[in-house]
């Protein structure tokens, strides 16, 4: 996987097609975090999907298809800032793979070192380290699958850590699988379901007040099965938390 480089602060939102169809107010909270940070952001509207489902599928040829399509979206030397571990994967390790044998190789490899998941771009990249404003609330932390081999997951707990009030909460076998996996969990869905339940049981052992991730793929994924099983802690994308306490700060007290 290429370690992304970073060229300054105008940066490219991917807001993926998981905002588009079930999470904008993720997208809207990532945007304004990213403003925040002083970060002039264009929005490519041909923007679609980072390929993922078609490419874990094995239909390499669809996902090549969208790969190519982004390249010609995000076309350029912006960084290209995404507010989910899976996505920001894709960009970086499985767009590379699907384009091995293709003539824009080296354009997939171009996006790939300057695709970032959102926290570790704040952190790694921009160095911001603190962050303002008060959450005064219990926070269990899901790890993705795919942030491994980043830095997203230490990046996301330093900017919480920083915040007012807010309690992280240790979260068993942090390293385990949400089971969602894209298509896995259609073509395994028992397998799946098993996972979820084990990761759901983790997840809210320590009775927090908010569940959070970095990936809305398992935030979908657990969120659902939560619903099902009638378990009403809410769930957050970081980017919401990270937006949460700023407003606190605006409005002269906390959250």
């Amino acid at each position: 996987m290429i370690t992304p480089s970073v060229n300054g602060t105008r940066i490219n939102f991917m807001a993926t097609c998981l905002c588009d169809s079930f999470y904008s107010d993720v997208a809207k909270a990532a945007y304004q975090v990213l403003e925040h940070v002083g970060c002039e952001i264009d929005f490519p509207e041909g923007q679609t999907c980072c390929g993922q489902p078609a490419h874990n599928a094995g239909d390499w040829k669809n996902a090549r298809k969208v790969v190519k399509h982004n390249l010609d979206t995000f076309a350029g030397d912006a960084p290209v800032i995404i507010p989910s571990g899976s996505c920001a994967a894709m960009n970086r390790h499985g767009a590379m793979l699907c384009m091995e044998e293709d003539s824009r190789l080296e354009e997939a490899k171009g996006l790939a070192s300057r695709s970032w998941e959102l926290c570790e771009f704040l952190v790694e990249s921009l160095g911001v380290e603190t962050w303002p404003g008060t959450f005064r609330k219990k926070v269990a932390l899901h790890r993705s699958c795919h942030t491994r081999g980043t830095k997203s997951y230490e990046s996301a707990v330093k900017l919480l850590s920083a915040i007012n009030g807010l309690e992280l909460v240790e979260v068993g076998e942090l390293d385990q699988c949400c089971g969602f996996g894209g298509t896995f969990c259609v073509s395994f869905p028992n397998v799946s379901k098993k996972m979820g339940q084990l990761k759901i049981q983790h997840l809210i052992e320590k009775i927090p007040d908010v569940v959070a991730s970095l990936d809305m793929a398992c935030m979908l994924h657990f969120g659902g099965m939560m619903d099902r099983q009638k378990i009403t802690t809410p769930r957050m994308h970081v980017s919401q938390i990270l937006l949460a306490a700023l407003e606190s700060t605006r409005k002269g007290g906390s959250v």
